[in-house]
C-alpha cells in the first residue's frame, strides 16, 4: 500500500489542486493527526521529560496486561521523534485505542510499516492492553482488508482523510461499539468497490450519529424547519434552525443510501449539506473541531 498521494501523477489531480493538496498534507499533516490523549500532547517544542511522560508512566504502576487480537480502524497518527509513531485507532474489542508503534519508519521493522497506518486502514492487530489510559503496544501488525483504490484514488483518499478527521474529533470513548465498527467497515468496502460515490462522505457521517446518540428525530419530518441543537423538526423558526431551504436538503441528505443515485446534489448543495453536517456535530458534541482537510475536499468536489 501507498502514502496517500506519493505515486499520484499531475494528471490524475483533474480537478483538485496539487499545490493546495501537498500544502495541506506538508503544513497540516501534525495538526491533523494531533491526538487528543490524556496529557498527552506532544509538541516539538516541549521537553524530552514531558514528551517522555506519557511513554514512561506504564513503568510506574503495575497492572495487569492482556492480550487482544482484534480488527481495528486508523484514525489518526502522529509522529513521534524520529521513527516512531503515536496511532489512533477504533477497534471492534475494545473502541477507541492508542497504541505507541515503535520504528514505524524503520526497514527493519517488516511488521511495523508507515504505510499500514493510512488514514481509515482496516488492520488486524495483536497488542497487549493495560486499560490505564496510556498508550498500548502493538506486538503483531498486518492489513485486514487491502483496499484496491481508496489510498490510490485522489478523490477517495481525500475523502477518507476528512471523514478520519471527523472520527478524530467525533470518538472520544473506550468503550466497544460494536454497530459502530460494522458501519465503518461496511462503507469503507462500499466506497473501495464502487466508483459512483460523491455524497459518500454525506451519507455516512449521517449513519455515524446513529451511533454516537444524536441522530435527528424525523417523526415530526414535515415540518418545515430543523432545529439543530434539539435534532428535531419544528414548525417555526428560531435561531438555532435551519432555515426552509437547507432543511429540505436535509430531508433529502436523511432519506440518502449508498445504493442512491449520487447525483441527487449539485456541488453547491452538497457543500451547503456538508457544513450543515458539521454544524450538527458541532453542536451536539462538546469540543468537536471543524477538520481542517475540509478546503481540501470542496476543492475536490469543485
Amino acid at each position: 500500500m501507498t502514502v496517500v498521494g506519493c505515486r499520484l501523477g499531475i494528471g490524475k489531480f483533474e480537478n483538485v489542486s496539487f499545490i493546495a493538496l501537498c500544502c495541506f498534507q506538508k503544513s497540516n499533516r501534525e495538526d491533523f493527526f494531533e491526538g487528543n490523549l490524556q496529557q498527552l500532547r506532544i509538541s516539538k517544542k516541549g521537553s524530552t521529560t514531558k514528551r517522555n511522560q506519557l511513554l514512561n508512566e506504564n513503568n510506574r504502576q503495575p497492572t495487569t496486561s492482556m492480550l487482544v487480537k482484534t480488527k481495528a480502524i486508523v484514525i489518526s497518527s502522529l509522529k513521534y521523534q524520529e521513527k516512531s509513531l503515536i496511532v489512533k485507532c477504533f477497534t471492534l474489542s475494545d473502541g477507541l485505542k492508542s497504541y505507541f508503534v515503535r520504528d514505524a519508519f524503520s526497514a527493519r521493522k517488516s511488521n511495523q510499516k508507515i504505510a499500514y497506518f493510512q488514514p481509515l486502514s482496516i488492520l488486524e492487530i495483536e497488542a497487549m492492553h493495560k486499560n490505564k489510559g496510556t498508550l498500548e503496544q502493538l506486538k503483531e501488525i498486518k492489513i485486514e482488508t487491502p483496499f484496491q483504490s481508496i489510498h490510490s484514488d485522489i478523490v477517495k483518499s481525500t475523502m477518507v482523510m476528512f471523514l478520519s478527521e471527523m472520527l478524530h474529533h467525533a470518538i472520544h470513548e473506550e468503550e466497544k461499539n460494536e454497530a459502530l465498527f460494522t458501519l465503518l467497515e461496511t462503507a469503507l468496502h462500499w466506497l473501495d468497490h464502487h466508483d459512483d460515490f460523491a455524497n459518500f462522505h454525506l451519507i455516512l457521517l449521517l449513519e455515524i450519529t446513529k451511533h454516537l446518540g444524536f441522530y435527528p428525530d424525523i417523526s415530526d419530518i414535515d415540518f418545515p424547519f430543523f432545529e439543530m441543537k434539539e435534532g428535531v423538526f419544528t414548525p417555526f423558526h428560531s435561531i438555532t434552525s435551519l432555515n426552509e431551504h437547507e432543511t429540505q436538503l436535509f430531508k433529502k441528505g436523511i432519506d440518502l443510501k449508498f445504493e442512491t443515485d449520487q447525483k441527487t446534489f449539485h456541488v453547491t448543495e452538497r457543500q451547503i449539506l456538508l457544513k450543515i453536517l458539521i454544524d450538527y456535530y458541532s453542536a451536539h458534541l462538546d469540543g468537536f473541531k471543524k477538520p481542517k482537510s475540509l478546503e481540501v475536499l470542496k476543492e475536490v468536489f469543485s
